[in-house]
């Protein structure tokens, strides 16, 4: 609802109706209070009943103020019980309010209202965004893949043509990975994700070829060390895509070198170094570390970042509710 509607909405209401009330109930406790006194102090009533028309006084005043406030107690419990993936939000019509209540009531029910309607527009455009964004982003890419896996086998192709082909199944990939991880991200509400117990030894061992495939053509070495195994509970899609996008990163640091992934006891390193510097490639953290940030902020897995002698870059991810498992 506008801003104008919220303005209009409360222009039906009178304004300080509440504290009016309020005040004509005090008002009128009072004044029964000192009647009743009176009628104690000149032995008009006795003292038990002076007790007893203070007690119901008291309690009258209670209940009635307690009847003021009671348009303000059924918005919280609105907002208690709201569901912010329902779009049914008719109960939170300022319209379905009685006449008598305050303005000030009145513009709280038409800005919640408002609000609401937002946030259930916001998460239907959201689920509709990546629905279609994953069925319209991922045929094409398939269709890339699979006519680049046909132009390989090509025996005519020249090795110019060879290497283009290399180049585009590789960013091929790296698109996948991107568009994996930029979806998960978009997920804010409904990430559609499956959690599952899983070795994270045995997803990192799954994406090695891909991996690999990526870094052809390139003077860089990946090698996987595992001291430890460990299992976890989480989307093994979305550790995947973590660990992409880091070594992606890694890789990024220079044009040359090794990068070491490495499991240890409930966390995963990715490790580079460089043999020789390469210029203008060392110290860039671009895309790839933003999109692992978020991903580690978002599922709680703390991720670290570290440059020792001037040419190691380390990234460490760690995984508090890991278990250990027997190597």
């Amino acid at each position: 609802m506008s801003s104008r509607g919220s303005a209009q909405s409360a222009q039906v209401f009178r304004r300080g109706l509440f504290h009016r009330r309020l005040a004509i109930i005090f008002g009128l406790q009072l004044t029964a209070m000192v009647v009743v006194c009176l009628m104690g102090l000149y032995d008009i009533a006795p003292v038990g009943a002076v007790l007893l028309l203070i007690v119901i006084i008291s309690a009258l005043a209670w209940l009635a103020a307690r009847q003021q406030w009671a348009p303000v107690s059924r918005l919280a419990r609105a907002v208690s019980d709201w569901d912010e993936q329902s779009t049914d939000l008719q109960g939170w019509r300022p319209e379905q309010l009685s006449r008598r209540t305050d303005a000030d009531v009145a513009m709280l029910a038409s800005s919640l209202y408002g609000f609401a309607n937002r946030i259930a527009g916001y998460n239907l455009r959201e689920r509709n965004f990546t629905r279609d964004a994953s069925h319209e982003l991922r045929s094409p890419l398939t269709v890339i893949k699979m006519s680049a896996d046909m132009l390989v086998d090509d025996a005519s192709l020249s090795e110019f043509g060879q290497r283009s082909v290399q180049r585009i199944k590789r960013s091929t990939r790296e698109m996948e990975a991107l568009v994996e991880a930029l979806l998960i991200l978009a997920r804010e509400s409904d990430n559609g994700l499956t959690e599952e117990d899983f070795v994270v030894n045995d997803v990192l061992r799954h994406e090695l070829p891909d991996v690999l495939d990526m870094l052809e053509g390139r003077p860089i070495t990946l090698t996987l060390e595992e001291p430890a195994r460990f299992t976890l509970h989480g989307s093994p899609r979305v550790f995947a895509v973590l660990c992409w996008q880091l070594i992606r990163n890694a890789c990024q640091q220079a044009e040359n070198g090794t990068v070491v992934v490495t499991v240890m006891p409930g966390m995963v390193t990715v490790t580079h170094r460089a043999e020789a510097p390469a210029s203008g490639a060392a110290n860039r953290h671009g895309f790839e570390l933003a999109i692992a940030q978020r991903i580690s902020e978002r599922f709680q897995w703390p991720l670290e970042l570290q440059t020792r002698d001037g040419d190691r870059h380390i990234a460490r991810i760690r995984f508090p509710e890991s278990h250990l498992v027997s190597v």
